[in-house]
């Protein structure tokens, strides 16, 4: 069994920033009380919530989160689980495609780490499904260390504070990486509730839409505010991304669909997973082509074994 790590450091230095100062004192009283952030979470934990919560909310995570650690409580047992059983846990969060790499990124944890998430960067980053933000936010939240964890909130955040602007660039620039490397403190654990606190300032005050200025710890340091929150100058550049009628959409009925059988299913039984019969082949031969779909000798299709 993996070695049990402890839980990181939650007391901080103050530091000289008054933007930082200020909003992790904010986050010690006001952060929401989440299973990945409690003390006796473990860096695996830490890294599920984290594939989990990549464009899926919290309300929809935290239950599924709560079932798949009772089931799959280390990177061990997730690896020697069925394919097909990894799918249906993870049932309606969106993209699963997470689910496998996440089973892959598990196997390869038992495989080159003896089955304990690494607290390096590099490292992490080197697992099957784990990028420039998930790593850095693991190696700050499981292990108490310090990294520069920027996801869309923490971007908002360091944007109307320091920059002036509604809303950051549709893609990160060098710029806003290199205001948020400033901005991160030089101490472990200072570091580490920043990371934390920044993001939770985005996502339940500084919000994209409905921001709560009158809420927010750091309202008079806030260059936005000070501007007379000038209007979003990439509003043109941004799309919303649709759903009704797409091949996600259908995707995720044929997912849904498949998930509940048990036995494969012929495609006559999938073809009112979309009105488009053309787009119906489409999407299952792209989940075939993903990985998630297999289809049997006799042309039926079910979920990965």
């Amino acid at each position: 069994m993996p070695p049990v790590h402890p839980a990181p450091p939650t007391s901080a230095t103050v530091s000289p920033d008054p933007l930082v100062a200020r909003t992790v004192a904010w986050f010690d009283d006001a952060a929401r009380d989440l299973p990945w952030r409690r003390p006796d979470r473990t860096p695996w934990g830490v890294l599920v919530s984290e594939v989990m919560l990549q464009q899926t909310p919290v309300v929809r995570v935290e239950p599924v989160w709560r079932a798949w650690l009772e089931r799959w409580p280390t990177p061990a047992d997730l690896a020697a689980a069925s394919t097909a059983d990894v799918l249906r846990a993870w049932d309606r969060l969106g993209y699963p495609r997470r689910a496998l790499r996440l089973q892959q990124c598990a196997a390869a944890i038992v495989e080159r780490h003896g089955g304990a998430v690494p607290d390096d960067e590099e490292e992490l980053r080197a697992l099957p499904g784990i990028g420039e933000y998930t790593a850095a936010a693991v190696r700050a939240f499981a292990f108490g260390r310090r990294s520069v964890v920027v996801d869309t909130n923490v971007r908002r955040v360091l944007a109307r504070t320091r920059g002036g602007t509604a809303l950051g660039a549709p893609s990160p620039t060098a710029a806003e990486r290199a205001l948020a490397t400033a901005v991160v403190p030089g101490d472990d654990a200072t570091a580490a509730r920043w990371a934390g606190a920044s993001m939770e300032l985005g996502a339940v005050v500084c919000t994209a839409r409905a921001p709560r200025c009158g809420a927010c710890p750091v309202a008079d340091l806030c260059a936005w505010r000070a501007a007379g929150h000038p209007p979003d100058a990439h509003a043109h550049r941004r799309r919303t991304q649709a759903w009704h009628g797409t091949d996600r959409q259908v995707r995720g009925r044929v997912m849904a669909a498949l998930r509940t059988a048990t036995d494969p299913l012929p495609r006559a039984l999938l073809a009112d997973s979309g009105p488009d019969q053309a787009q119906v082949d489409r999407c299952l031969a792209g989940l075939v082509e993903d990985g998630l779909v297999e289809q049997d000798d006799a042309g039926r299709y079910h979920l990965p074994t």
